[in-house]
């Protein structure tokens, strides 16, 4: 039985789902390096395919955008289909010493969405990635020559209009990468025992106001999607 927003079968999505934001670089993604890929999910466009990587079964599945999106389909791929392991691939804004087209392993999340809080009393939860699949992706990096860093990350509920002070509040605490899912997606792993990563890349800066060409966001995609595919056998996850 499929779940509310998942039409996919039972047994039609593999242990590791990686998860960008749209749903169709989940498609580009996936044909470009899945073997074999199967459509399994187009319920409310949210495109998701599952095929092989060096012989293990791989899912790759849109989440849409923001964390009240992202936790739809993170909860119902770990409560509905047992998923063990969801790697974020994405990108964000930068700040401080971070470049354009570095990759960011996110280690924290902070977020000014209210999700963990929620979810943990009314406390401050410290949703933080797990850590084998962590070292697992920056092994990997180092292997495969890409500029990556540990950082910590903030995810935000307002693309526009949000706390004019938060970029100093970020500086301050030495949070590099700004974007919109990371900190829900670890909080709902810490809640529903499956193993997180989010792997992104810097594709915005706000101190110097500099962008990364569309062509370039693509190389940093697969780029991206090599790492995480590489830390597929790593989990903490219980």
């Amino acid at each position: 039985m499929s779940s509310l927003h998942i039409d996919a079968a039972p047994g039609q999505i593999a242990d590791t789902v990686l998860m960008p934001g749209d749903p169709l670089r989940a498609r580009f993604v996936a044909h470009e390096l899945l073997s074999q890929p199967e459509q399994i999910n187009a319920r409310r466009n949210m495109l998701g395919y599952t095929g092989t990587w060096n012989g293990a079964p791989v899912t790759v599945m849109g989440g849409g955008m923001g964390i009240p999106s992202t936790a739809i389909y993170v909860t119902e791929l770990a409560r509905h289909y047992g998923v063990r392991r969801i790697i974020r691939i994405g990108t964000c804004g930068g700040l401080g010493e971070v470049a354009l087209g570095e990759v960011l392993l996110a280690q924290s999340g902070s977020t000014d969405s209210r999700i963990n809080r929620m979810q943990f009393g009314g406390h401050d939860l410290s949703s933080c990635a797990d850590f084998g699949l962590l070292r697992a992706a920056m092994d990997a990096a180092t292997a495969q020559g890409v500029p990556a860093r540990v950082a910590h990350v903030f995810s935000t509920d307002c693309f526009y209009d949000g706390d004019p002070q938060i970029l100093d509040h970020l500086r301050r605490h030495r949070i590099t990468g700004v974007e919109m899912e990371t900190a829900g997606l670890y909080g709902l792993a810490m809640r529903e025992g499956f193993s997180a990563l989010a792997i992104l890349t810097v594709t915005d800066l706000f101190d110097t106001d500099e962008h990364m060409p569309p062509a370039e966001r693509e190389q940093g995609l697969i780029r991206m999607a090599r790492l995480a595919l590489a830390c597929t056998g790593e989990s903490g996850a219980r």
